[in-house]
């Protein structure tokens, strides 16, 4: 069977004024991201924007990325909608994130993280405790990391450890099995509104 990805473009038009004012409440060196719909707004924003700032990147960003900023960064600019790259964004980089919306500027507070942030920890206790350790591995093109898998389950000689392999993982599925910490080593947003630990976490 063969895909065929066609990516769809936003139809949302870039505002000169508005971007001039919010260029006011951004730092000097700015990172700029984005979602494959907003290509071309981004670039529109990176040429507003380079006016009077630094722009450090513009870097695409997709569910299963982890990008990587220049260390003079100092903030990101997120065009997209919704938190959910914003958020893992934030937890990755530790920088201040600012998402470019319809509505206009907004900051990623502390208030968004904390949930997450709370159930990274609860998941990281629950393996210090756990006896059984089930390892998700992905067979997608990618997010296939079953040497990382293998590495790690030779180091676990203290716990019973086991192997799940999927093209699409599944997390309702995981109350069928006797397992008391999940480790993931496919797609790191998988921790996002799940139980598991990322393997880059331990």
């Amino acid at each position: 069977m063969k895909f065929l990805f066609i990516p769809a473009k936003s139809k949302s038009k870039i505002n000169n004024g508005k971007i001039e004012e919010i260029s006011k409440s951004l730092p000097q060196n700015i990172g700029i991201a984005y979602s494959i719909q907003f290509e071309e707004l981004a670039k529109e924003v990176r040429k507003l924007l380079s006016k009077k700032h630094k722009i450090t990147s513009l870097i695409q960003v997709l569910g299963c990325s982890k990008p990587k900023f220049p260390k003079h960064t100092s903030a990101i600019l997120l065009i997209g909608s919704g938190k959910f790259h914003a958020t893992s964004l934030f937890f990755e980089t530790g920088l201040p994130i600012y998402i470019l919306n319809k509505e206009g500027l907004e900051k990623v507070s502390r208030k968004d993280t904390d949930a997450l942030e709370k159930r990274h920890k609860t998941s990281y206790l629950k393996f210090l405790n756990a006896n059984k350790v089930g390892i998700l591995v992905s067979t997608k093109p990618g997010q296939q990391r079953l040497a990382q898998a293998l590495q790690f389950k030779k180091k676990l000689t203290n716990k019973k450890s086991y192997l799940f392999l999927a093209n699409n993982i599944n997390t309702s599925e995981f109350e069928n099995y006797n397992i008391d910490s999940w480790i993931n080593t496919a797609c790191p947003r998988l921790d996002m509104d799940t139980n598991v630990i990322n393997l880059s976490r331990l």
